[in-house]
């Protein structure tokens, strides 16, 4: 016979699963390949299959750090129960479809985040300034360094004394090494493949890992090079589509974490294993981006920017990296914010910003701030108010 708290904890789970599709529609399933989208470097129906798969596999493989951080850091002093845990996600999974519905990206972490401090607060705790100080910083100056370096970038490939055949294997030799030393799951603890081959090398560890990175560098860029001397078009889409499911993994390992951080908390009394729970949510984001992301993709690609191929790249390297940041400290962050930063800085490279839609950019922004007080409204008022939560 089912108690109410297992009845309580599956209806958490059921909005939680819910809150997972609409991520996975909106946030991981539209922006990693709206770029690639936009540059005709792939059909909507066919980057959202492969996005899908992408997030999926970045949710089992990077999402606890983001998962852990949502359900325990935000707030001090109280633990969520099963109760306000449906008000923070209902509210929050409300807000996204909403913006899945009008075509406006909300940015997913602002109603999570706005939504977990409003109930948290609401059952006494207290708050977390140190954590809310990282994230502000992330918030605000991750678009800002993001929209830069894409507006660097976009300025440089482009350039006829800077031939393609050279300068995007350059940037995709840097990606490579970055790639080397992504932490992903492992039954000892989260590892990279550089700590890997410097745990396993009786080579100094810090030595071990340069050489390891510098060699995944020459790997990436020497099969890029070789790519685009064969056709310089057909490598650079190559080398653009590549971008897209690295950036789909990353956007699945911040992003879930938004979906399922929240429910964390109440796995313990039921022995459910944290990686299960994760799975689950990355399962959600699959789902999402394979049935609702085509809208968003859409709205992204065309209402947003038009962007060629060197372009589109130089959006999606910065937002790579930012992500990979947010992932590796725990912080919450919409992938939202951070292809449409990249996706205005490029744009600006057009030439002042002719390639950019102004004014939904502006409604953009004006929604995102709109939802984060609405989340965080709506989640202390109904935690303080209605006396069985």
């Amino acid at each position: 016979m089912f108690t109410t708290a297992a009845v309580t904890f599956a209806v958490a789970a059921l909005v939680s699963a819910f809150m997972a599709w609409s991520i996975g529609a909106g946030s991981t399933g539209s922006t990693p390949f709206a770029p690639a989208v936009g540059a005709n470097a792939i059909s909507t129906m066919r980057a959202a299959f492969i996005v899908g798969i992408f997030g999926f596999a970045g949710a089992a493989l990077q999402g606890a750090s983001v998962a852990e951080a949502v359900g325990s850091d935000l707030i001090g002093g109280v633990t969520l129960t099963a109760q306000p845990v449906i008000v923070v996600l209902f509210v929050a999974g409300a807000l996204m479809a909403f913006g899945i519905y009008t075509g406006y990206p909300i940015a997913t972490a602002f109603t999570v985040t706005g939504a977990v401090v409003g109930a948290g607060l609401a059952l006494g705790g207290t708050p977390a300034w140190g954590k809310y100080g990282e994230i502000a910083a992330l918030w605000i100056v991750g678009p800002l360094a993001t929209a830069a370096l894409a507006y660097g970038l976009a300025s440089v490939l482009p350039r006829e004394d800077v031939p393609d055949v050279y300068s995007i294997p350059v940037v995709a030799g840097f990606v490579g090494a970055v790639l080397a030393n992504v932490e992903f799951a492992a039954p000892g603890g989260p590892t990279s493949l550089s700590a890997a081959a410097a745990a396993s090398s009786p080579v100094a560890p810090p030595a071990t890992r340069l050489v390891v990175s510098l060699l995944a560098s020459v790997v990436v860029a020497a099969t890029v090079h070789r790519s685009m001397r064969r056709d310089v078009t057909a490598g650079m889409y190559r080398f653009l589509l590549a971008m897209g499911a690295v950036v789909a993994f990353s956007a699945g390992a911040s992003q879930v974490g938004l979906a399922v951080g929240p429910l964390l908390p109440l796995t313990a009394e039921f022995s459910i294993p944290t990686l299960a729970v994760i799975v689950g949510g990355g399962v959600g984001l699959l789902v999402g981006s394979w049935t609702g992301a085509p809208r968003m993709i859409k709205a992204v690609a065309q209402d947003y920017a038009s962007l060629g191929p060197r372009r589109s790249i130089s959006a999606l390297v910065p937002a790579f990296l930012l992500a990979q940041v947010a992932v590796r400290f725990g912080v919450p962050i919409s992938f939202n914010q951070i292809v449409i930063s990249s996706i205005l800085g490029a744009g600006f490279a057009v030439g002042g910003g002719d390639g950019v839609g102004a004014r939904k950019l502006l409604v953009t922004l004006l929604a995102w701030m709109v939802s984060l007080t609405v989340a965080f409204t709506i989640g202390y008022g109904a935690v303080a108010v209605v006396p069985w939560l």
